[in-house]
């Protein structure tokens, strides 16, 4: 039952090329950055991320994305990241985007056994009906486009149908965890991580305070630790080390806004 295990190097050793992770974090916020930091050591290659976004430039996913080794990613939100327009665009990643509510319902579909779901998200879009581009070529044409996906007419309203997702490995940062998995999330960090960490066949969760069994209450536990396989206890250095997005400044009558990876 004890799932500690005694660096975020083992916790991840099996993660090989090709394998496919289901990362938890909102933005900035929740992200396991020192797993990723593990996974970017451990050197695994071609690897296939289903994430909310794929983190900042030197942030977050963004250092995997840098290195080389990311190959696809099923997100909604991808913005904020200028190496990833660039690998996209020019052909060297693929990308599923796929609206924030259906990714969501995708992920929980996945970690209960449904395999999948009809929504009316994206009815009447290039989502239903095809065509979004999920890889270029060198000059900007379209190698891989999206396929067309069943709609069906329930009491009058059209719905498309959405495959859930699972992954080989999840990876999810939690405020408080105890040896037996059991995880409690803290604000934005909660929109993502229970539903990436339910996702994975194997999730590892790092956690800023590691607590003893029966430490949490029954109550408050938001993610049941029979979908954590591994807990990984974060220092005190680790557990501070948060970035912010997008931090506004004001000097002399002077606005400027930063962003500051973790």
């Amino acid at each position: 039952m004890d799932k500690v295990v005694g660096s975020a190097d083992e916790a991840v050793a099996d993660i090989g090329h090709g394998s496919s992770l289901a990362v938890g974090g909102f933005g900035l916020s929740g992200v396991p950055d020192v797993l990723i930091q593990a996974v970017y050591r451990r050197g695994a290659e071609g690897l296939r991320v289903v994430s909310n976004n794929c983190g900042v430039d030197g942030g977050g996913l963004g250092i995997l994305l840098a290195a080389g080794r990311i190959v696809r990613v099923t997100g909604s939100y991808v913005g904020e990241n200028k190496e990833f327009a660039r690998r996209y665009l020019s052909g060297e990643l693929e990308l599923e985007l796929t609206p924030q509510g259906t990714l969501a319902e995708r992920l929980r579909a996945g970690g209960a056994g449904i395999p999948a779901f009809f929504t009316p998200a994206g009815v009447g879009t290039l989502v239903a009906e095809g065509g979004l581009p999920w890889r270029h070529h060198l000059d900007g044409s379209v190698a891989v486009a999206s396929p067309a996906k069943e709609v069906r007419e329930y009491d009058g309203r059209e719905y498309v149908l959405e495959r859930a997702i699972t992954t080989d490995f999840a990876l999810v940062r939690a405020a408080r965890g105890d040896r037996h998995g059991n995880l409690v999330f803290h604000g934005a960090s909660r929109n993502f991580n229970p539903l990436a960490a339910a996702a994975g066949r194997i999730t590892v969760a790092e956690v800023e305070e590691l607590v003893e069994p029966g430490g949490i209450d029954p109550d408050q536990v938001h993610l049941p630790g029979v979908f954590v396989q591994r807990v990984v206890a974060l220092t005190p250095e680790q557990a501070s080390a948060k970035g912010i997005e997008k931090k506004t400044l004001t000097r002399n009558g002077t606005t400027r806004t930063v962003r500051t990876a973790p």
